[in-house]
């Protein structure tokens, strides 16, 4: 990562962080179900895995 990209993560919020997250890594940007269950399920599976990778990070 560029030292300006570093700056403006530290600057970040973690809610903008973990949306942008979810957003490039976790499927949230293509959804491709119909409905608003379906795309909260999908959305959460994400999240889900989000937390995982996070919580084995600090573990490790």
């Amino acid at each position: 990562m560029a030292p300006a990209e570093a700056q403006r993560f530290k600057e970040r919020s973690a809610s903008e962080r973990v949306n942008s997250l979810l957003k490039e890594r976790y499927g949230g940007r293509w959804v491709r179900v119909r409905g608003a269950a379906k795309v909260m399920c999908h959305l959460m599976f994400g999240l889900v895995a989000l937390t995982a990778t996070a919580l084995f990070a600090r573990l490790c």
